[in-house]
């Protein structure tokens, strides 16, 4: 690595330890970071790849919640570093090592884990979030914190002005100091630079480290909700020199990408940009990869093209190793790996988790089907809004999610002396 820009000064601390209640039941059994994305990826890898290609290789992820699969993830994808060199990517569990409280909050997650940051030599912290989708140069933010003198520097994303009550509002003056914050509001404040705009906050922040710690053990005296958002920034802005750093995105398309895929209809839309034509998200980028770990399996096989019935063909669509599309047809969909699409079946706009298999003349559409589920032979999902909503989950915007267990007997789910009629 090259110190001229300084990077070996600079702490990622990435927070992974979120319930994701939103994305459930994706998240029954594991962390929001850890959830399958775009095929072969889990959504951690998304800002950890930012910080490995911005050069930081000092990295901290906390976790809490459901953690076991995210943990074994980071230690087989992301043993990338050279300890001699000072270089590290650990995973810290939830401790309880400041009192009987689990994580309350982003602050009191760092709070909590001050004895691992306080002797790390660094100059400057940066707290990223574990569950976003996006492209970002951190070295970029750094040299733009220094540059500023600021004590602490906050990502923004400039958006429309009739949008922004769905954010937390950065209020700024012409020098991109940050005068104030709104937590989503009626009545925004448009950015000085663009009156139809206004900058929403990220959750991308850059700590001088002294001010992080000074910050996060006066929070946690203080009556609060422990959040950086609320209450960390709102008075640091009354105390020292708090700026906004405008989103540059690596992604380089006309129109910047960033996604909190907090929700199971966000989860959805994004999974779906990236199976368009001309992909809003570049995932194929040599110059700012995204890594993984990718799975031991075989490639993706497509069979029965000479079989006389319906090809096994897939269009528009993102197909992970150790996939078998078996005369079965897919359009704009994400297939994870290992899933099995059997004969005269047809997958439209939908994501299939791991290891999930379509019976045979199975109809899909706008659909997640989650990790394991078997779809029998001749089953129809998202063609009937009504009788969808009385077997399945479906969101306020129409994606029906599928759990292994809506398929399953009574006796599978470990009801003993029942049967189906």
């Amino acid at each position: 690595m090259d110190d001229r820009h300084g990077m070996r000064d600079v702490l990622a601390v990435v927070l992974a330890g979120g319930a994701g209640e939103r994305l459930y039941p994706l998240t029954r059994n594991e962390a929001k970071p850890a959830v399958h994305f775009g095929g072969m990826y889990r959504i951690i890898d998304f800002t950890l790849s930012n910080c490995i290609n911005s050069q930081i290789r000092k990295i901290l992820v906390l976790v809490q919640y459901k953690s076991l699969s995210l943990i074994r993830h980071i230690h087989a994808a992301w043993n990338l570093s050279y300890p001699e060199w000072g270089e590290f990517i650990e995973v810290i569990p939830a401790q309880k090592r400041t009192g009987d409280n689990w994580y309350l909050g982003t602050a009191d997650a760092i709070y909590q884990n001050l004895y691992s940051i306080q002797p790390i030599e660094s100059r400057e912290v940066m707290v990223l979030s574990g569950d976003h989708i996006y492209k970002m140069d951190y070295q970029k933010m750094v040299k733009y914190h220094r540059a500023k003198g600021a004590a602490v520097t906050l990502a923004a994303l400039e958006v429309p002005l009739n949008e922004a009550h769905r954010f937390g509002i950065l209020e700024m003056d012409a020098n991109n100091q940050v005068t104030g914050f709104q937590e989503k509001p009626e009545r925004p404040k448009p950015s000085p630079h663009n009156p139809n705009t206004a900058m929403a906050s990220m959750g991308v922040y850059v700590f001088d480290k002294d001010t992080l710690i000074r910050a996060c053990y006066d929070d946690a005296e203080r009556m609060s909700s422990h959040d950086f958002g609320k209450d960390i920034i709102p008075r640091l802005i009354e105390t020292d020199p708090v700026f906004v750093y405008p989103f540059v995105d690596e992604n380089r398309k006309e129109a910047k990408y960033w996604r909190d895929v907090g929700t199971l209809d966000s989860f959805w839309e994004a999974n779906m940009d990236f199976v368009a034509v001309d992909p809003l998200f570049n995932l194929y980028d040599e110059e700012w990869p995204v890594r993984t770990k990718p799975p031991m399996a075989p490639p993706a096989k497509f069979v029965f093209a000479d079989e006389g019935i319906r090809f096994g063909v897939a269009v528009d669509s993102i197909v992970s190793p150790g996939c078998i599309i078996s005369g079965g047809m897919v359009r704009r969909s994400v297939l994870s790996p290992e899933v099995r699409v059997n004969s005269y079946s047809y997958v439209e706009e939908s994501i299939l988790m791991p290891e999930v298999s379509i019976g045979r003349r199975a109809r899909i559409r706008k659909a997640i089907i989650d990790t394991g589920a078997q779809i029998p032979e001749d089953t129809v999902v998202g063609y009937d809004y009504e009788e969808d909503a009385r077997r399945f989950r479906v969101t306020p915007r129409g994606v029906v999610v599928v759990e292994p267990q809506d398929f399953m007997a009574p006796s599978e789910l470990g009801i003993p002396g029942v049967s189906l009629p």
